[in-house]
């Protein structure tokens, strides 16, 4: 496997990464079959991990933990924060409360005394940036983080986070993890820039559209996968399943699987350092590792190109980010009387 420069930290990972977030209650709860999945994994050359300490409430960080005992150094093992993990309210977000709290909670369960990349899970607009990136300077200087990164930042959040590292000092994001796939293109236009401007690695999620570029979703067809009973819309979108089933050929053509096709596009932008791989069962993960090899040509690029435009969404993950002024009505509205007096 080639791997790649993290941004510019020097360190090298795998163009895939294996996510860990079907690690758990929420995915596969047999602790045994995960470990194996992810020592077959490592073995197969994939040296760079990631899960969230909200997988399972925890789980999943356990599971890695216990997954990478004796081999450790030779994995870049990655985690974020932010998500809740208790009916506490501060036992959420990205203040320095929370996140000097947490991060030794996710030292305990993944079993090891640094974590190499620790993420901001989503932007939180409720904490000032200087605050977060103060307390995450700290774990830096002190040993337990060794570098930090946001994700699914829009791209001023991640500029004003940029800025204000210089400005104070502190240390600043090393990587990005956004959506992206053929059919959520839109981190082409500013995200991807910018990160590159900054010389940020970006670590992308959900490159097979949670499921959509399996070909298991197809139009007029009923899905059974282990993700169909989850609520979320795009799944029937038939915009989405339009695109799907216009790839289909484009990936018959070049010889390959929906499945493969949709990782080699993920990882052929040179913006992009390593694609997310969630695989639930051995068999998934077989099926992903038997495409890590696959390179798209030019004629295949552009006729994909041709039906997703480079930059453009088709519908929209119902996981992604939504700034707060979109889904909170109110900031979005002029207060009517009646309103402003409610």
């Amino acid at each position: 496997m080639k791997y790649r420069t993290l941004g510019r930290t020097g360190i090298q990972v795998s163009p895939y990464a294996l996510g860990a977030m079907m690690f758990g209650a929420i995915g596969n709860p047999d602790h045994d079959d995960a470990t194996r999945i992810i020592h077959k994994a490592l073995d197969a050359g994939i040296n760079f991990v990631d899960t969230a300490d909200v997988y399972s409430r925890g789980e999943s960080e356990e599971i890695v933990g216990k997954a990478l005992k004796g081999r450790r150094d030779s994995v870049v093992l990655a985690t974020k924060v932010n998500g809740a993990m208790g009916d506490d309210p501060n036992q959420r977000g990205t203040s320095r409360r929370w996140i000097i709290a947490e991060v030794e909670n996710s030292l305990r369960r993944l079993q090891t005394d640094h974590i190499d990349l620790y993420q901001l899970h989503r932007l939180d607009p409720t904490v000032d940036i200087e605050e977060t990136l103060s307390a995450l300077t700290d774990l830096v200087r002190s040993g337990k983080v060794r570098a930090i990164g946001s994700s699914t930042f829009p791209a001023s959040a991640i500029v004003e986070a940029q800025w204000a590292a210089e400005r104070r000092g502190y240390e600043r994001f090393r990587t990005e993890q956004p959506p992206y796939s053929i059919l959520d293109r839109g981190i082409e236009r500013e995200i991807l820039p910018v990160a590159q401007r900054y010389g940020m690695g970006t670590l992308v999620w959900s490159p097979l559209a949670q499921g959509m570029l399996t070909g298991k979703f197809r139009k007029g067809q009923q899905a059974t996968t282990h993700r169909a009973g989850l609520p979320f819309k795009h799944y029937k979108d038939e915009n989405r399943l339009d695109a799907v089933e216009q790839l289909i050929p484009i990936a018959e053509q070049a010889g390959l699987s929906l499945t493969h096709l949709a990782m080699a596009f993920a990882i052929a932008h040179p913006g992009v350092t390593s694609a997310i791989i969630g695989p639930r069962t051995m068999a998934q993960l077989d099926d992903l590792l038997a495409g890590a090899d696959t390179t798209l040509d030019d004629k295949t690029l552009d006729a994909i190109d041709a039906i997703v435009p480079p930059g453009t969404d088709v519908g929209a993950l119902d996981m992604a980010f939504k700034p707060e002024a979109i889904t909170n009505t109110t900031l979005r509205r002029r207060p009517t009387d009646a309103r402003a007096a409610a």
